[in-house]
């Protein structure tokens, strides 16, 4: 016996009013129309962070200390301090870095700090004084290693060069959002307070909140010397006024005790000058006025 074949199904044809109301799809969509997919981490910003020669352990461990506070930040080796600066900017292009941290250490004594945006500009240099590192300090604050800070600025960055130092300060020391090596929360706050013509830098754990803080460390103030146009080149779009350098400070402090010493050694001459060789004589001078 043979297999019946099964009966399909009729297909019944729409009618040409319920063709005209279904929607139909264009032939063809110019390019603009179509959704571009977003990666979740956009602003991709990359900081080298680097060194002279001649650093001194104090001035290595502060740098250590930021290179733990900034998971988007990239280590190179030192920077020979007899080269041009220029020579930074290909470094950071060869490492896909948009930002330089570059700290260099002069007379084994002094400590300087360049920022620079590598792209356009602008470049600035702060003077690096009291600083103290987390080990120094051995404060009661603690933060989990790649968590994101929160930017705190005093209310007294309004000038235009303080602007300009805000925006670059943010830029480098901001953790980029959904960054790969970067927790996605907040636990610690970077303040940069601007007091007596210098930024004051602050670490502390939010441990509340409705606001307690913990010092976590490191501390240490900036002094601004200069903005640069370009990055480690160009023109100087300001200059602080009221900045010494320190070689200058060191020497009118000998000065001053140079003339310390001076005054004491006329001091005594004086005195020796006044001391009466023959006192003996005096003595019989005045027995024959009392007699």
């Amino acid at each position: 016996m043979g297999k019946r074949k099964r009966s399909q199904p009729e297909v019944v044809p729409e009618s040409e009013e319920e063709e005209d109301t279904l929607p139909r799809l264009p032939l063809a969509r110019p390019s603009d129309e179509y959704n571009k997919k977003k990666g979740s981490w956009t602003n991709k910003q990359r900081v080298l962070v680097l060194c002279s020669r001649g650093m001194g352990s104090r001035e290595r461990h502060l740098m250590e200390d930021l290179k733990n506070l900034m998971p988007h930040c990239r280590a190179e080796a030192k920077h020979d301090t007899k080269r041009d600066l220029k020579a930074l900017n290909e470094v950071a292009e060869i490492r896909n870095c948009n930002k330089v941290l570059y700290f260099d250490s002069r007379k084994h004594m002094d400590l300087f700090m360049w920022i620079s945006d590598i792209a356009r500009g602008p470049s600035v240099k702060f003077h690096i004084i009291c600083m103290h590192t987390m080990d120094e300090l051995k404060l009661s604050g603690n933060c989990l290693k790649g968590s994101r800070p929160m930017l705190k600025f005093s209310p007294e960055f309004d000038a235009p060069h303080w602007l300009l130092m805000k925006e670059l300060l943010v830029q480098t020391f901001g953790v980029p959002y959904h960054h790969p090596k970067s927790q996605p929360f907040y636990d610690h706050v970077f303040t940069f307070t601007l007091l007596d013509n210098k930024i004051w830098f602050r670490n502390y754990q939010i441990l509340e909140e409705d606001g307690e803080l913990a010092e976590i460390g490191p501390r240490f103030v900036m002094n601004p010397v200069k903005i640069l146009a370009n990055s480690f080149s160009g023109m100087t779009l300001w200059e602080n006024p009221k900045f010494k350098t320190p070689s200058s400070v060191r020497s009118f402090k000998k000065m001053l005790k140079e003339d310390k010493n001076m005054s004491t050694d006329k001091q005594r001459g004086l005195r020796e000058a006044r001391r009466d060789d023959e006192p003996y004589k005096r003595s019989k001078l005045i027995e024959t006025m009392y007699d």
